[in-house]
C-alpha cells in the first residue's frame, strides 16, 4: 500500500464524539513509551502527524487520522502510566473500553509491545481482553533495531510461548522499528488485505 494522504481529523474525548463515517478503522494501542506516535508517523511517512514526546502517556484523547481519503488510523491513550490519578486513569480506561467495544468501524486492534521486554502483565491482560471480547487484533513488537536479529526471534518466540498457555491460535505478530522503517509494508499490506475482504464482503 502506498500513502498518498495522511491528514488528522479530530480528537475525541468519547467515541460517540469520533467522526459521522463508515471507513474502515485501525487502532493502535500500547502502554507509555512503546513508541507508538514514532511507529504511526513512520508508517504514514510524516514525521509531524502523531506527536512524539519525551513525556509518555501524553495521548489522551481517541486520535483519528485519515489515510488516502480511503481509512482511519486512530491512535489511543496508551495504558500503564504511573503518573495519573485514578480518576483520570478510570477515565481513559472507559474511554478506551467505549471505543473499542463499541465502535462499528473499528475492524483491527494494533497492541503494541517493546520487544526488548519480556511479556508484561498488563500487556497480556489487555490482549485476553480483546480475546475475551472478540475484538480482531495484532501484536506489533516495537524498536527492533535496539537488539541484534537473533535476539529480536528469541524475544518473539518467548512470548508465542506465553502466548500459547492460554490461546490455542495466536494472532499476526509484526516485528518494527520506527528508525529502519523495518515492518512498514507489512503492516500496510495487512490493512490493505482487510480493506479489501472488507469491499468484497
Amino acid at each position: 500500500m502506498e500513502i498518498k494522504k495522511a491528514e488528522f481529523t479530530l480528537s475525541a474525548p468519547m467515541v460517540s464524539m469520533c467522526p459521522k463515517d463508515t471507513k474502515p478503522e485501525y487502532a493502535f494501542i500500547g502502554r507509555s513509551n512503546v513508541g507508538k506516535s514514532s511507529l504511526i508517523n513512520m508508517l504514514t511517512n510524516n514525521k509531524k502527524l502523531a506527536k512524539t514526546s519525551a513525556t509518555p502517556g501524553k495521548t489522551l484523547l481517541i486520535n483519528h487520522f485519515i489515510i488516502n481519503n480511503e481509512w482511519y488510523l486512530v491512535d489511543l491513550p496508551g495504558y500503564g502510566y504511573a503518573k495519573r490519578s485514578k480518576k483520570e486513569i478510570t477515565r481513559l480506561e472507559q474511554m478506551i473500553q467505549g471505543y473499542i467495544l463499541q465502535r462499528e468501524q473499528l475492524v483491527n486492534v494494533f497492541v503494541l509491545v517493546d520487544v526488548r521486554l519480556e511479556a508484561q502483565k498488563i500487556d497480556l491482560e489487555f490482549i485476553q481482553w480483546l480475546g475475551e471480547s472478540s475484538i480482531p487484533f495484532a501484536i506489533v513488537f516495537t524498536k527492533a533495531d535496539k537488539l541484534t536479529a537473533n535476539k529480536v526471534n528469541a524475544s518473539v518466540e518467548a512470548y508465542k510461548k506465553v502466548l500459547s498457555e492460554t490461546w490455542e491460535e495466536l494472532p499476526p505478530m509484526f516485528v518494527t522499528s520506527s528508525e529502519k522503517k523495518q515492518g512498514r509494508d507489512e503492516v500496510l499490506d495487512y490493512i490493505e488485505q482487510i480493506n479489501k475482504n472488507l469491499a468484497n464482503g
